[in-house]
């Protein structure tokens, strides 16, 4: 069961039907998991969000920027997301792109013959867990993701969200959405980010009263989040939109350490009719609303991982916060 399912309610707009970014129509969602203990520890992966077409209108903002997403520049520039959205680690973040480039070329010949594509490829650190010396991702897994993409999104320890550890738990790939009138936004985080201390769910401090602690002495880590929505926003609403993603990571308890990084990207499905800015208000409600309960689905997902060097994360200790938010049976 998810969080919502045990009666969390996360702001007053209603999920779509899935609660999940695939509720914008055409939205796919695949990964590759990498889980092995010989001769290297791998604790890593692939996931890709895949657009119904491309490309599409899109933007990015960053929040703190010590983390990496290629074709940042570009999606400022032209406002265009030419590519699927590839999440990884943090040294495989060259082969993903390499992956990514085959993957394009296999699916329209004309790409580096007529023009060339600038994969968006994110990433978040997972060497805790998984041992980052060892190249486990391969560029192949870009385009295997990209084959098992569907709108069935698994959350959780899974493709990039591996390794992933958030708020002293371990993390990883969490999704949800929100209906507004005129269209759905959904998010999907990859959860990296946050100190014990600083969890709130639903405006409680679960952290400090449940006396959570950090995996690890560093606290800084990163998340990014991807938001999608059917209506016809343009580039700079889009960058507008993807700025709410902070707020969302906010309410769960994020600060933006110095040493994390906060990246978000948006996308619009719908080419008409243009929504007005005087009528942004709900989608960037829906945003923040989507993004907070997509990170803490991805806690809610979360499972004990054992390691590199048997370093153990545990999973949120559920049956405690259910207790803690009076939602426990």
């Amino acid at each position: 069961m998810r969080l919502r399912e045990h009666g969390l309610r996360v702001g007053d707009l209603e999920p779509g039907a899935a609660n999940s970014i695939a509720d914008v129509d055409g939205v796919r969602v695949g990964h590759v998991t990498v889980r092995r203990d010989e001769p290297a520890v791998a604790r890593t992966g692939v996931t890709v969000v895949v657009p119904p077409a491309l490309p599409v209108a899109a933007n990015a903002a960053v929040l703190n920027g010590a983390r990496e997403l290629t074709g940042y520049l570009q999606l400022r520039e032209w406002g265009l997301l030419e590519t699927p959205i590839y999440l990884t680690s943090t040294m495989a973040v060259g082969r993903v792109f390499d992956g990514a480039v085959a993957a394009a070329i296999a699916a329209d010949p004309r790409v580096g013959v007529e023009d060339v594509v600038i994969p968006v490829v994110g990433e978040c650190d997972d060497s805790w867990l998984s041992d980052a010396r060892v190249q486990h991702v391969e560029p192949v897994d870009a385009g295997r993701a990209l084959a098992a993409a569907t709108a069935n999104v698994i959350e959780g320890s899974v493709g990039a969200g591996t390794g992933m550890v958030s708020f002293g738990c371990k993390g990883g790939i969490g999704t949800s959405s929100r209906r507004v009138p005129g269209g759905t936004v959904g998010a999907l985080v990859l959860a990296n980010f946050g100190a014990a201390r600083e969890l709130r769910i639903a405006g409680v401090e679960v952290g400090r009263r449940l006396g959570l602690e950090d995996a690890y002495e560093r606290v800084a880590g990163s998340c990014i989040v991807v938001l999608a929505a059917d209506a016809a926003l343009g580039p700079h609403q889009l960058e507008r939109l993807a700025r709410r993603a902070g707020l969302g990571l906010a309410r769960v308890g994020s600060t933006a350490h110095h040493g994390s990084g906060e990246i978000f990207v948006a996308f619009a499905t719908a080419a008409e009719p243009p929504v007005p800015d005087r009528d942004l208000d709900p989608f960037f409600q829906a945003a923040v609303d989507a993004t907070e309960e997509a990170a803490l689905n991805a806690l809610w997902a979360g499972e004990d991982t054992v390691g590199r060097e048997a370093r153990t994360v545990r999973g949120l200790p559920r049956e405690d916060v259910l207790q803690l938010l009076g939602l426990g049976r």
